[in-house]
């Protein structure tokens, strides 16, 4: 229970720092990638603006100071910076001239075919290859230019802040595991400890219990020897034994709540184990006028406790006989699968509850109150159920099934 508790915390903690660091580094690239974008497309617009030559530097700050690491390149410097070329074009698509000054990884043929691709796509502005393009038309000139800026270094750029962040995000993640892993014992201590006090409670009360119950028991039976049996001794002899089978039940699940129960497996054939077990129900469903449909794969062998399982498939069928309705149906299937084994027991009620299927797992939980305490259950036997199953290595589900059936299924 403590080790399931730490496991649900960490993962929680994890789940949340995991959200918060892919939404920030997320953040952080999106931003980046923007910037980057509109970066390029402002200096694509200087060069256009300036038909690829930008002139003269301008004269330097006559009152020069200390040189600042963080001011901004001016437009000049940005100019220089940028690797581009320059296509003329004239209005039927005919290159007329190409200007390659300021790139060296391009040829003039290719600037060409970029060029007539960019002609073709009519589109006064976008991105070919690695290319950002602009079209500028010439007043009073033949045809049009068309700016190619490179953006291979932005592209780099981004890639490698990208890189980075997952870098870091990364190795943040596994500091942020082990420090979740380190504070989640001390997180979940004061629950654990009332776990603990909690489980403690039931086994101390439950073996104090055991006494004064078979001294009532047995005082009950020395009064019959001597009165005789009536009605009064009838039911405290009833209900002394509903309370030996109650606290028998807690104990069992303060057990295996405290890991302290051992389980010790074997194997054995579950389709007779199962036949024996429905053929005692058999007269008390006709009692009740309920029909019933057992469907049994023969030669199914499992490895588990032999005692826990007799005790699951009793619990099974006492609940679907005391919940059905008289006249219902009652079905049971056992089947084998690839990997697993599938233990089905369903029933029809009066009408389906109106709590969650996983409710009905829950300790002391009554569907009908009445009808419980007329039957003699106490609501903690579908609970005995999910702890014998879960010891040994299974899993158990409930679920509701028009238009009035409720089915448990085991997965052995």
């Amino acid at each position: 229970m403590i080790k399931t508790l730490q496991k649900k915390f960490v993962i929680t903690a994890m789940t949340a720092i995991s959200v918060l660091l892919l939404v920030l580094l997320g953040a952080i690239n999106l931003v980046n990638f923007v910037l980057v974008g509109k970066q390029t497309d402002r200096t694509l617009t200087m060069i256009s603006d300036n038909r690829g030559v930008y002139g003269n530097k301008p004269p330097m700050n006559p009152h020069p100071g200390p040189p600042s690491a963080i001011a901004p390149r001016d437009d000049h410097d940005t100019f220089m910076a940028s690797t581009f070329f320059v296509v003329h074009l004239s209005t039927d698509g005919t290159v007329l001239e190409t200007d390659l000054s300021r790139i060296a990884s391009i040829t003039e043929n290719d600037a060409e075919q970029l060029a007539l691709e960019v002609h073709e796509k009519q589109q006064f502005t976008g991105k070919v290859d690695k290319y950002k393009y602009q079209i500028r038309s010439l007043p009073g000139g033949p045809g049009y230019l068309i700016f190619f800026l490179d953006t291979s270094d932005p592209i780099y750029a981004s890639i490698r802040v990208i890189f980075l962040s997952a870098v870091i995000g990364l190795m943040c993640w596994f500091m942020m595991l082990g420090l979740v892993v380190f504070l989640s014992k001390r997180a979940i201590r004061p629950i654990a400890e009332n776990i603990e006090r909690q489980k403690q409670f039931v086994t101390n009360a439950g073996h104090e219990i055991k006494t004064p119950l078979a001294i009532i028991l047995a005082n009950t039976e020395a009064m019959e020897l001597y009165n005789g049996e009536n009605k009064w001794s009838r039911n405290i002899r009833e209900q002394t034994h509903r309370l030996s089978d109650l606290m028998k039940n807690l104990l069992l699940l303060a057990r295996m709540d405290e890991g302290a129960a051992e389980v010790t497996t074997s194997d054995f054939s579950l389709s007779a184990l199962l036949e024996e077990s429905t053929a005692f129900y058999c007269e008390p469903m006709g009692l009740k006028q309920i029909n019933s449909e057992i469907v049994i794969q023969p030669g199914i062998q499992i490895h588990a406790n032999r005692e826990n399982i007799l005790q699951l498939v009793s619990i099974l069928l006492d609940n679907a006989l005391k919940y059905t309705n008289d006249g219902g149906q009652i079905a049971v299937v056992l089947r084998k699968g690839e990997k697993h084994v599938y233990l089905q027991v369903r029933n029809t009620c009066q009408a389906i509850p109106d709590t969650p299927p996983d409710k009905l797992f829950d300790r002391f939980y009554r569907g009908n109150e009445a009808r419980t305490q007329k039957s003699g259950g106490y609501g903690i036997g579908l609970s005995v159920a999910q702890a014998i199953v879960k010891a040994n290595k299974g899993s158990i589900r409930a679920e509701y099934q028009q238009p009035d059936w409720v089915s448990f299924t085991v997965t052995l």
